[in-house]
């Protein structure tokens, strides 16, 4: 089997990264080489020395080690810094994990081996149950412009007709190639990483997986999701979001404009918010006029006035033309 190193971020989830853990033990040793390290984003609340503690006590330390940062830079920094040590070693794959998963029998394993049959694949994500029992779309197109319109009308017909733009359609049952997989659970081979380096750290939490499929995917690789592989995901159990209709952290309208900006440039940030404007104002008046437009209550409170003005907003004072200049754009 190749050697897969698997890095898991944790931020003030201690409890959580114990379970995924435990998750682990077989899959590790099922991969007869497997090595996890979990990197601690500076949770100042004493996750490391528990976490280290804990697999101290388990006995786990030939396979796992805890890592302290002095600062939280985010998803992608937190990664990077596991994703280095495996690049200090001999891995073939890096894995990687939020903390408030829950890995399956044989999920590694299966991944594994559909890496090594497919030379062509350099990501691929697992199917990711949520805490109901459904399955949630972990196999995503690229956010674009009209995928915006799309997302903002919420238009059965609409969506019919941009269906090649759609960001998240119904989950299939087989394996396929697609734009992105959920970060929450991919696999990433060692000679992508080499090729296109590290995630971007620009992004704080969010978009920083889009961001890098894009990239390899620029390198001629593929992205694959392969459902034979099953993680649990308790989503929003580490970022603290447990509704949608919660209001969103600054940082991801800040990720997502970063995305916008560094692949569409600042006009097609612009487009973006434009055509979703229009798609929500047309969801608006269909509810006001009895015509459907329910799916309105299902966004973050003060979704609008934070997606458009915050845009708005960056572009007046020079925020917008800083991140494309830092981009060399």
């Amino acid at each position: 089997m190749p050697r897969i190193w698997i890095v898991i971020v944790n931020f003030r989830t201690c409890d959580l990264v114990s379970d995924c853990l435990h998750s682990l033990v077989s899959e590790v040793a099922a991969l007869g080489g497997g090595r996890v390290v979990v990197v601690d984003n500076a949770s100042g609340d004493g996750s490391a020395d528990r976490l280290a503690t804990l697999i101290k006590e388990q006995g786990w330390g030939s396979w796992a080690e805890v890592i302290a940062m002095e600062r939280n830079g985010g998803f992608a920094f937190g990664n990077n810094a596991g994703i280095q040590l495996a690049l200090s070693d001999v891995a073939d794959f890096v894995m990687l994990l939020n903390p408030d998963t829950v890995v399956h029998p044989s999920a590694l394993r299966t991944l594994a081996q559909f890496m090594e049959a497919s030379p062509q694949a350099g990501i691929a994500g697992t199917l990711l149950e949520n805490a109901g029992g459904g399955v949630d779309c972990s196999a995503h197109r690229f956010h674009s412009p009209l995928s915006e319109l799309d997302g903002g009308a919420r238009l059965g017909i609409l969506s019919r007709l941009l269906r090649r733009y759609v960001v998240s359609d119904e989950s299939r049952t087989s394996a396929h190639p697609c734009d992105w997989v959920s970060g929450a659970s991919m696999i990433v081979r060692r000679l992508v990483i080499e090729e296109i380096g590290l995630m971007d750290e620009g992004f704080f939490l969010y978009f920083e997986e889009v961001d890098f499929c894009w990239r390899a995917r620029q390198a001629g690789w593929e992205v694959w999701y392969v459902p034979q592989s099953r993680v649990l995901h308790l989503e929003g159990a580490s970022t603290g979001i447990k509704t949608p209709a919660m209001r969103r952290a600054g940082y991801w309208y800040d990720s997502r404009r970063r995305f916008f900006i560094k692949h569409y440039g600042i006009i097609g940030l612009l487009l973006a918010d434009l055509l979703w404007a229009v798609g929500r104002v047309s969801l608006l008046l269909r509810g006001k006029l009895g015509l459907g437009g329910k799916g309105i209550v299902a966004d973050p409170e003060r979704f609008m006035s934070d997606l458009l003005g915050g845009d708005l907003r960056s572009v007046l004072t020079g925020k917008a033309w800083s991140i494309r200049r830092g981009l060399g754009r």
